[in-house]
């Protein structure tokens, strides 16, 4: 078996083997429809043909208020006689290699099966979550002297930006900036509504009903309560047709602080997990907001990851004038495994969670300076699904 790059000319082949992995037409699309540059992709190969496909999406994904370079696994599809036959595990080891390459120092990946993520590297940092609301709930939203219009194709930039500004401030949601997110689509959903302010937008609501029953917000975000209220009685429009919507949580805090009655958090919950792929570049790359005050310190930690060998051992974590570097050396004091990276540098699990899980070991005082770093624990959430 061999592991290549993806060929233009695999794409038919690549096809059937993604829609008997996942469902979809039989009919063969006549073209691609990722855009150039959103993506890079792996096949496995016997003499059999094409066993196997990874593709790796070219994302940013916000840590500490600065958006990272992330490679967001998805399509691992192995033909059925060739599963358990480690096929999914060479194209993961393969990519490792070419997230490096391509400057991509973290990964997340929403997983089908856990086991296979778990022995390369991959391990749960957060969710992506979809909450219910009873639209007759909303009628009790207090009015809001916010006025909202249809969104326009001029809009299409400060629909962007509005949404940078809440992003900007959570950990884990992309930045939307690939070449695989297209604003302009946001205008082919059913319902997108802004509201003005003095500079610009200060909010968004974009939904659709694509089978004429529940609506689905796909974004609601606001810069203040006036136009949180104003979004939600958008929403409440439509309660003498629709029982309820569902709303993908970008900022869960926003929706839990300002819709009256019930909300059912949890209708739908996608667990992510992500990887530390290059040390050293995924530290210089994140941001470290809690540390602007903060004396200069260091950590000294030993890696243990046979699957991405260039950041195995020892490293010393330099904090100084709020930023960070990772440089080799030090005395390794705290020993983490490969898994317990993605977790640490998310800041979704303390060093003593962690240390419970069997992935971290060591000084329970120089551990607890990992945690000082990241401001661990906290959620994560991602605002979309790939």
């Amino acid at each position: 078996m061999t592991v290549r790059s993806y060929a233009a000319e695999d794409f038919e082949d690549v096809y059937r083997l993604r829609r008997l992995s996942f469902g979809g037409p039989q009919e063969v699309p006549t073209t691609p429809d990722d855009p150039p540059g959103s993506a890079s992709a792996l096949v496995a190969q016997d003499d059999t043909g094409i066993t196997g496909f990874l593709r790796v999406w070219n994302y940013r994904q916000f840590f500490g208020g600065r958006a990272v370079p992330m490679g967001g696994v998805a399509s691992v599809s192995v033909q059925p006689h060739a599963r358990g036959t480690g096929v999914a595990g060479r194209l993961l080891a393969e990519s490792l290699v070419l997230m490096r390459e391509q400057g991509q120092p973290i990964s997340t990946l929403y997983p089908y099966v856990i086991p296979p993520y778990r022995r390369y590297g991959w391990e749960h940092v957060g969710t992506m979550q979809v909450a219910l609301v009873t639209l007759s709930d909303l009628a009790a939203t207090p009015r809001s002297s916010v006025a909202v219009r249809p969104a326009t194709r001029a809009d299409l930039d400060e629909i962007h930006a509005c949404y940078l500004r809440t992003a900007s401030t959570m950990d884990g949601p992309l930045d939307r900036t690939a070449p695989g997110f297209d604003m302009a689509r946001k205008l082919e959903l059913d319902v997108v509504t802004v509201a003005d302010g003095p500079d610009g937008l200060r909010g968004y609501l974009a939904a659709a009903r694509p089978d004429g029953k529940r609506l689905r917000a796909h974004d609601l975000v606001a810069d203040d309560v006036d136009t949180a209220h104003a979004l939600l009685r958008q929403l409440a429009s439509w309660a003498g047709t629709i029982t309820d919507a569902s709303i993908r949580l970008l900022n869960p805090a926003l929706v839990d602080l300002t819709v009256p009655g019930g909300l059912q958090r949890g209708f739908e919950v996608h667990d992510f997990m992500t990887r530390v792929v290059d040390l050293p570049a995924a530290v210089a790359a994140r941001g470290w907001p809690a540390l602007v005050e903060a004396k200069p310190f260091a950590v000294d930690i030993e890696v243990t990851d046979q699957h991405a060998p260039w950041q195995a051992g020892r490293w010393r974590l330099i904090h100084e004038e709020g930023t960070v570097t990772a440089e080799q050396g030090g005395s390794g004091a705290v020993q983490l495994e490969a898994r317990a990276l993605g977790p640490w540098f998310t800041g979704s699990a303390s060093s003593a969670s962690l240390r419970r899980a069997g992935l971290l070991s060591g000084s329970h005082e120089v551990a607890a300076a990992l945690d000082r770093l990241t401001g661990a624990p906290h959620p994560v959430h991602l605002g979309e699904s790939f």
